[in-house]
């Protein structure tokens, strides 16, 4: 379980091909606090740690999860966003992240509004969920409210901070962001569904 705030920005160092899996070996500032078996959020993808050293730790993607997020895609040398999980007591300082990414959008604007960015973004597939006004949302494992939401689009707004501190100032227009949905909206849809085919 995680908060949708962003600890860390690691840098891939290596990629490795094992049959249809995917590990990556990722340098950052808090891999050599992690241990093995933790739980950590890469780009909003919920990995298993199965190596640390010194300040670079390894994590695996399987075949589901390469075809459902944009780990698929990633390049040596690109960049992740990194969040260790909660732990009980802790504030909630963004919005309950489960690390199970939905689907993936693609970024269709970015708007430079004179101290804040507006990012747009546009899904390929039908969305399973509501997204609604003002709602949570997290794009690369980054606790968002959005805004401005249509059919299949819709824009979040981000602060110079989240800009500098996360791989947001490194999307572009064309690239593609992991999408995790509002949990409780998925619980109240899920919910609705059963009470109308019971």
């Amino acid at each position: 379980m995680f908060s949708g705030i962003i600890e860390d920005v690691g840098r891939v160092e290596k990629i490795i091909r094992e049959k249809d899996n995917l590990t990556f070996l990722i340098k950052s500032k808090i891999s050599k606090h992690l241990k093995v078996d933790q739980s950590v959020s890469h780009n909003g993808v919920c990995l298993t740690v199965t190596e640390v050293v010194d300040d670079s730790h390894q994590v695996t993607a399987i075949k589901e999860t390469l075809n459902t997020t944009n780990l698929s895609s990633l390049m040596d040398g690109e960049t992740v966003n990194l969040e260790r999980s909660l732990k009980l007591g802790d504030r909630i300082d963004g919005h309950i992240v489960q690390g199970h990414v939905d689907q993936v959008a693609e970024c269709v604007e970015i708007k430079d509004e004179n101290g804040s960015w507006l990012y747009t973004f546009k899904f390929h597939k039908p969305v399973g969920v509501g997204i609604i006004q003002k709602g949570s949302i997290a794009l690369n494992g980054v606790s968002l409210t959005i805004c401005n939401n249509k059919a299949n689009i819709f824009s979040v707004a981000v602060i110079p901070y989240t800009h500098e501190n996360t791989n947001f100032k490194e999307i572009i227009v064309g690239g593609i962001v992991n999408v995790e949905f509002d949990v409780l909206g998925k619980y109240v849809l899920e919910s609705e569904k059963m009470n109308k085919n019971s």
